[in-house]
């Protein structure tokens, strides 16, 4: 099945530099953002705490969860709203407590105090301070060596150093977004989101790759025309396979998205925005950076 008819040729590469402006833009808006809130907003995994999600099957208030909890002394206990009637989320960040004892006592006092509302304890999560420090540690190093191992992995793959920039460009120009997105709206930064910034890395560097080997196979083939006609036709060759490739994986981040539930919501949102900006940066950024260093630097060695 061919989406694409052969012999398609929309000039991607001729609006480069209007969607390099757009993508600048873009950045310094997420950049803004992260800034504005003082960095991302960590959630337990990261920051460490306690964290217990609960549900009644009668009618209870915020307030009412509230005072009963109040009833403990503890100041440091955050209540919120959380999915669907009468569930809510408790939060204990960064306490000096015994978080396990803690979980505990709240846990006991809370079913003692609406017996009546038949409560259910539906996850009780009790991470350390140290060990959330520790694992956000490993994740920056995680995000970081897996730029790393990328850049050498294309730049050898193709012989050529501007193949290596282009893809991890692109990929930072993916996380930068990613983060930007989560910052603007308010994610709490977990595991699971963690887990879509490295997907997306994933993604969409393969995505560039498809590209790029169409490029190598093109350049044989197309020796008296320039690199930017080139990428151009590559790009349009390749189209098709873009399309069906990323739509369905969008259709099937989208029904997350849409009926998942509250649980997953932070997953899917951050996997929507990884989505589009992974398929808008193999075009938009990686490609162009690769024709900026053929312009600028290979053709100046040349000469």
């Amino acid at each position: 099945m061919e989406l694409i008819r052969p012999g398609t040729h929309i000039d991607f590469i001729g609006i480069k530099k209007i969607t390099l402006s757009i993508s600048t833009v873009v950045i310094l808006i997420c950049l803004g953002s992260i800034l504005f809130h003082g960095g991302l907003k960590y959630g337990v995994d990261f920051a460490g705490g306690l964290l217990i999600q609960i549900r009644f099957s009668k009618p209870v208030s915020i307030s009412e969860v509230r005072g009963a909890l109040d009833v403990l002394g503890s100041k440091e206990v955050m209540v919120q709203a959380f999915g669907g009637e009468n569930e809510f989320l408790i939060r204990i960040e960064k306490s000096s407590e015994d978080l396990e004892a803690m979980s505990k006592t709240i846990q006991t006092s809370l079913q003692q105090q609406f017996k009546d509302k038949s409560l259910e304890i539906r996850r009780a999560e009790v991470v350390g301070p140290k060990v959330g420090k520790d694992l956000k540690n490993k994740a920056l190093w995680a995000v970081g060596l897996s730029l790393v191992a990328i850049l050498i992995y294309v730049a050898f793959r193709f012989h050529e150093i501007s193949y290596g920039l282009g893809g991890i460009i692109s990929l930072f120009h993916d996380v930068m977004v990613v983060y930007g997105a989560i910052s603007i709206f308010g994610i709490e930064y977990s595991l699971n989101v963690l887990a879509v910034v490295l997907t997306i890395v994933g993604f969409s560097i393969n995505d560039t790759i498809v590209i790029f080997d169409r490029v190598r196979e093109n350049i044989k083939k197309m020796r008296k025309e320039n690199l930017e006609t080139i990428f151009n036709v590559s790009i349009n060759e390749t189209l098709g396979r873009t399309i069906l490739t990323n739509g369905t994986v969008m259709v099937v981040v989208l029904i997350l998205f849409f009926f998942g539930g509250p649980v997953i919501h932070d997953f899917a949102t951050a996997m929507v925005v990884g989505m589009i900006t992974g398929t808008y940066s193999t075009v938009y950024i990686a490609s162009p950076v690769v024709l900026f260093w053929d312009q600028h630097v290979t053709k100046k060695r040349r000469r």
